[in-house]
């Protein structure tokens, strides 16, 4: 099954693919400066996946059947492989862990994303501790989390698959071709990449995709769902502008 895209949206997706932020990337400093500002995006990634998990089974106690037993099962396929991948090296682990760690090999600053999230630990609420962080940063994930703690359903799922499952695939294989084409050798990054392409292109994306157009049963539904997918992709646009314009700095 396949969602009906509008010419809005479609429009919204072809910024996102054609950004010239990509062609951008050609040393490992450029790296660096991306993954400061993307790791952001996979944390983030998780919340929204979580609050479409919260909506769709149930994370509670006392628990209660899903009335909708193959939404649950395509959300928690996806769970489990985002929180506990493969990690490459005999054991498991989450993405956003794989990232770190792609962070630390590359040299990237950690430090900005490791106190934000001690800072949620501490009950500090996520606009404060996103201080810090980069203008387009904040508003990435602060949009993303709106959606996740007060978005419906099919507004959740429309901002997961084409904000996150539909587009990370064909951006993730040009940022590989770009460090491929350039020399930058980064392997943990690599196989960062490798795994999204192979699981979002293959299963997560038709996953996705096929919850979503289950939850859309009207037509406001739909038309709530296409808002939500543009908005993420303006956000996502407007992220790689930040990175963008920090890369010109470094020129």
């Amino acid at each position: 099954m396949t969602f009906e895209r509008s010419e809005a949206l479609i429009a919204a997706q072809e910024r996102v693919r054609n950004h010239p932020m990509y062609a951008s990337i050609r040393t490992i400093a450029h790296v660096r400066t991306l993954m400061e500002h993307h790791v952001f995006a996979v944390w983030d990634f998780m919340s929204l996946l979580k609050s479409l998990q919260q909506k769709i089974t149930c994370t509670s106690v006392p628990w209660i059947p899903s009335p909708q037993s193959e939404h649950a099962r395509l959300i928690n396929e996806i769970v489990l492989a985002e929180e506990s991948d493969e990690d490459g090296q005999g054991g498991y682990a989450s993405h956003f862990a794989l990232y770190i760690e792609a962070m630390r090999e590359c040299g990237a600053d950690i430090s900005k994303i490791n106190t934000f999230i001690a800072q949620l630990q501490r009950g500090i609420a996520p606009h404060a501790a996103l201080e810090p962080a980069p203008h387009t940063v904040r508003q990435f994930v602060l949009h993303t989390l709106h959606i996740a703690s007060h978005g419906s359903s099919h507004e959740a799922a429309a901002a997961f698959f084409f904000g996150r499952e539909d587009m990370l695939p064909e951006v993730f294989s040009r940022l590989a071709q770009q460090l491929h084409a350039h020399g930058v050798r980064t392997p943990r990054l690599t196989y960062y990449y490798e795994r999204h392409i192979a699981l979002d292109g293959d299963s997560h994306g038709p996953l996705a995709e096929r919850l979503l157009t289950h939850l859309c049963t009207t037509k406001q539904h739909h038309e709530e769902a296409t808002a939500a997918a543009i908005a993420s992709l303006e956000h996502r646009a407007r992220l790689w502008d930040g990175v963008l314009e920090q890369l010109k700095h470094m020129e």
